[in-house]
């Protein structure tokens, strides 16, 4: 399995910004996806933003033109730039990778995941 290490995360008000990072401890993201998700308390983990090595990105409907997943080969990491936060954006938020071919909004198909990074969005 492969490391991978969330930073990023952070309090800040509603309509603020926060950019989280994934790094990995090699090369990334050589299967064929990675994806962020997200799991507030009490609730199931859920898909945010998915990226496929081909350059197709994904959205959940509910971050979908606030928030934009990108790669940096050159430095093995990830991001996910979070703009126009609400207070439902307020979880802790996971990066994976190590693709197994499913559908990329299932968390089932990741076998490598971080151990997150805490988001909160103050009203």
């Amino acid at each position: 399995q492969v490391q991978l290490v969330e930073s990023g995360g952070g309090l800040v008000q509603a309509g603020g910004s926060l950019r989280l990072s994934c790094a990995t401890s090699r090369r990334p993201f050589s299967s064929e996806a990675m994806g962020w998700f997200r799991q507030a308390p009490g609730k199931e983990r859920e898909f945010v933003a998915g990226f496929r090595w081909s350059g197709i990105t994904y959205y959940a409907d509910s971050v979908k033109g606030r928030f934009t997943i990108s790669l940096d080969n050159g430095k093995n990491t990830a991001y996910l730039q979070m703009n126009s936060l609400k207070p439902e954006d307020t979880a802790l938020y996971y990066c994976a990778t190590d693709y197994n071919g499913g559908g990329i909004r299932a968390s089932s198909s990741f076998g490598s995941w971080g151990q997150g990074t805490q988001v909160t969005v103050s009203s």
